[in-house]
């Protein structure tokens, strides 16, 4: 039986990070991951153990063992605690993760993100460095006497058998409190009669890999050819070879390796292996002879000192990449190193590649595809604060880099550098600045299509690369009404002007893509009798249809919380067999072309096709390598993509990205369209590019047809400023969700009133309570209120926003999103 738990004592309600050590310190007064507790504990540090403010603890807590981060070390005790209360530091995880600065980051993004400092904790660290114990139940099965069964209640007969049925006998608690209805009774029961004991599993850490590694240390005149074939293998590869590398490439086994180190030859010792995230190698590249903006721009950048903001506004295939290239040169050769954060992980291999091709393996790559291990390395690997280059996407902007010399966000505009699933909300962006304002180091934005807060900010450089390079033009625009080609009798998905431009294109030898707002086969089903809607059970939206293949199964999905089932036969509602495929998706869109041009090869690039590891790349490389002739896909077309043979770029379906119901839905949708067009023409061969619509006269279609950012930019930021939204005002959104509809209402309303309460100086404007645009996800029901107020005000925030938390219920969830950028 566990020992009753003398519990740690809450030793202050706040507490700064200080990084001072006492060398008298007998305490340390730790962070611990427990979201109940929001202050600091005091626990004892054992004689033989050195611990620093900043490094990563395990410490017991009631009954368990949990992460936690050493915050203050002290060496006297408040009067209200007696050394008898106080608990032993269990073990130190990792050392040293928190420097000063870094510290004041994490606290910045949760002060101004209204969130606790351990959800900033989280995403900042890598899995696993923060670890709970888990409490198990063992069987004692030598002191269980015969028809035990005979003497247990109900419970405790129905705990002693599914414990029997393991081998082991050992089961979590938690697993068996799932498992049967009032377990914890007849838990207790076993423990009393003595027939089962607990104990605490300790938490799975990230560990180092270690491997076995051969090196070579002498000759010996004693050897047999293959001996001889395979020291001299081992001596060209440097000396130094992982074994399993060895046996592989020299085709032999273990015992001829044995046999060299029995001679005094080669020694066989474990070593730690970095896991990192494996890339072929590439061919080194020089520097590409800049244009006369791009040399303008690189020697802007270079004469920077500590923090400035740079937007880089170059239109697509201008080469801002080269000038990145270019700009960190300086920067490593100083000791410096460089984070560059990109949208998406589907852009890393391609950005990955030209880095590793200039920089070699100063190049690491961080994102949360990577496996556990893989982050775990990663990111030690980054603590040794060798001058390297990190590419990843927005979790990447905490990599704990200690001398940073330069943060670049390439294709800052796009929405996927904001946190938006789980708390802290945060920006990239906003974080990147905050951390160069730190580090006194230069931000640089790079893109074609700014965001409007990007462009508008006064105090930024402004570089502009206007033109792409070797003065290739940019491809022209054509739109086809699609009204004009229904009255004309095409019922294709594909108008006219694109079948004649796809029959071009095997023709020609050249390659194309085509852009579809939604993955899968059709929006949405329909009962063409009654007009009944297949929709989810779990949300209030439709099912869209999936049909991979001929003869594959036909599916309904839900796009929000993954609900799959198969299409029935026949109308749920009247029984009619008449149901009907609405809308336009990937997979529809892949079989219309099989079907009307099989001569052409396609290849699909959504998230459907991109789930596993590896998989980006593999359809990227089958694309450059002309596999394919056409590339189908979503979103993850628009972001950066640079491939040459590429002549033809079409958006089949472009009112599914004018036509949303936000305020940023035109900025959006230009920013799209503009970077989707961009992907052609890249190379020598002129592109081109077809935007099918039945909106051809939407304000952004007419600034899009002239590439015309800055028209469509003030005719956008004229709006924002009458109606006072980003950049000019600031919003923060106010997200409940519950499983009861009428109890979330209710919490909705009564937190409305408590922020009009707040509100005496009318510094903000209270929009709602109002259901969310879907109001149900995975059968929770959601509410919003919108604080609408100046960028002043916002900026010093609304301190009593936490204060929020205390007003909701346990089984309603409130998230405070500041700077929303999804209204839904």
């Amino acid at each position: 039986m566990l020992n009753s738990p003398v519990v740690p004592v809450v030793a202050s309600s706040q507490g700064n990070y200080n990084p001072d050590n006492s060398q008298t310190a007998q305490w340390v007064e730790v962070l611990v991951d427990c979201p109940d507790i929001p202050g600091l504990l005091t626990y004892h540090l054992p004689s033989e153990m050195t611990v620093q403010p900043g490094d990563i603890l395990s410490v017991p807590l009631r009954n368990q063992i949990v992460g936690g981060i050493a915050i203050r070390l002290v060496s006297s005790l408040p009067e209200n605690l007696s050394e008898n209360q106080i608990r032993d530091v269990e073990t130190v995880v990792s050392e040293s993760l928190f420097p000063p600065r870094y510290w004041q980051l994490l606290e910045k993004v949760a002060h101004y993100y209204c969130s606790p400092l351990l959800s900033v904790i989280h995403t900042a660290l890598p899995p696993g460095l923060l670890g709970k114990s888990q409490l198990r139940i063992r069987l004692k099965p030598d002191v269980i006497p015969e028809g035990a069964t005979e003497f247990c209640s109900s419970v405790g007969v129905a705990v002693l058998r599914l414990l029997q049925s393991q081998q082991t006998g050992d089961y979590s608690a938690r697993y068996l409190r799932q498992q049967i209805k009032g377990a914890q009774r007849g838990i207790n029961e076993l423990m009393r009669r003595g027939w089962v004991e607990s104990y605490l599993q300790q938490p799975q850490q990230s560990r180092p890999k270690r491997q076995k590694a051969v090196l070579l240390v002498g000759e010996s005149p004693e050897l047999t050819p293959r001996q001889r074939e395979v020291l001299e293998f081992l001596r060209r590869r440097g000396g130094e070879l992982w074994l399993t590398e060895l046996l592989q490439a020299c085709s032999t086994t273990s015992s001829t390796v044995s046999g060299l180190e029995k001679k005094g030859c080669v020694v066989i010792q474990e070593q730690e292996r970095l896991r990192f995230a494996q890339t072929p190698d590439q061919e080194l590249d020089q520097p590409k002879t800049l244009n006369h903006a791009q040399q303008e721009a690189l020697n802007t950048i270079n004469a920077l000192d500590g923090f400035q903001q740079v937007l880089l506004h170059g239109v697509t295939g201008s080469g801002k990449t080269e000038v990145y290239l270019q700009a960190i040169a300086p920067i490593l050769q100083a000791g410096y190193s460089v984070l560059i954060l990109v949208p998406e992980i589907g852009l890393t291999p391609q950005l990955c590649d030209r880095f590793r091709a200039r920089y070699g393996n100063q190049v690491c790559i961080y994102h949360s595809a990577l496996s556990t291990g893989e982050r775990y390395d990663t990111w030690r690997q980054m603590l040794r604060g060798d001058p390297q280059i990190v590419i990843g996407t927005r979790s990447a902007v905490f990599a704990p880099l200690p001398k940073l010399g330069m943060i670049i966000l390439d294709e800052e505009h796009d929405s996927s550098f904001k946190q938006t699933q789980r708390l802290p909300t945060y920006h990239a962006r906003t974080v990147a600045k905050w951390r160069a304002e730190l580090e006194h180091c230069p931000l640089i934005l790079g893109s074609a299509t700014p965001s409007l807060e990007t462009w508008e900010t006064p105090e930024k450089y402004y570089l502009s690369l206007p033109e792409r390079i070797y003065s290739r033009p940019l491809p022209p625009i054509s739109v086809v009404d699609m009204r004009q080609e229904l009255q004309q009798g095409n019922r294709s998905i594909f108008s006219q002007p694109l079948q004649t431009a796809l029959q071009n294109l095997k023709a020609q030898g050249k390659q194309g893509i085509l852009f579809i707002p939604r993955r899968g086969h059709s929006t949405f089903v329909s009962c063409r009798s009654c007009g009944y809607v297949m929709e989810c059970p779990h949300c209030d939206v439709s099912l869209s249809y999936h049909y991979t293949h001929e003869g594959g199964t036909q599916s309904l999905r839900c796009h929000y919380c993954n609900h799959t089932q198969l299409q029935p036969k026949q109308c749920p509602a009247c029984g009619s067999p008449y149901l009907k495929h609405f809308g336009t998706g990937t997979q529809r869109v892949k079989q219309a072309l099989e079907q009307e041009f099989p001569d052409l090869r396609t290849l699909r690039f959504d998230s459907d096709t991109t789930r596993t590891k590896g998989a980006h790349r593999s359809l990227l490389n089958q694309f450059t390598n002309y596999e394919a002739d056409l590339l189908v896909g979503t979103q993850m077309l628009t972001k950066g993509l640079d491939i040459a043979q590429v002549t033809l770029v079409a958006v089949v379906s472009a009112d599914g990205v004018l036509h949303r119901s936000d305020y940023m839905a035109a900025e959006r949708a230009f920013q799209t369209l503009a970077q989707v067009a961009g992907r052609a023409g890249r190379g020598d061969d002129p592109g081109q590019v077809i935007i099918q619509t039945y909106n051809p006269e939407h304000p952004v279609i007419a600034a899009l047809y002239n590439h015309d950012y800055r028209r469509f930019a003030q005719a956008e930021l004229e709006n924002r400023y009458a109606y006072n939204y980003p950049p000019y005002g600031k919003l923060i959104l106010l997200n409940l969700s519950g499983l009861d509809a009428l109890e979330v209402q209710q919490t909705a309303t009564l937190l409305a009133d408590v922020c009009r309460s707040k509100n005496e100086e009318n510094q903000y404007e209270v929009l709602g309570p109002a259901p969310a645009s879907v109001m149900r996800i995975a059968r929770r029901y959601r509410w919003q209120i919108l604080l609408k107020c100046s960028r002043t005000e916002g900026e010093n925030q609304l301190s009593w926003l936490t204060d929020l938390y205390q007003f909701c219920p346990k089984n309603i969830s409130l998230n405070i999103d500041v700077d929303p950028l999804d209204m839904g």
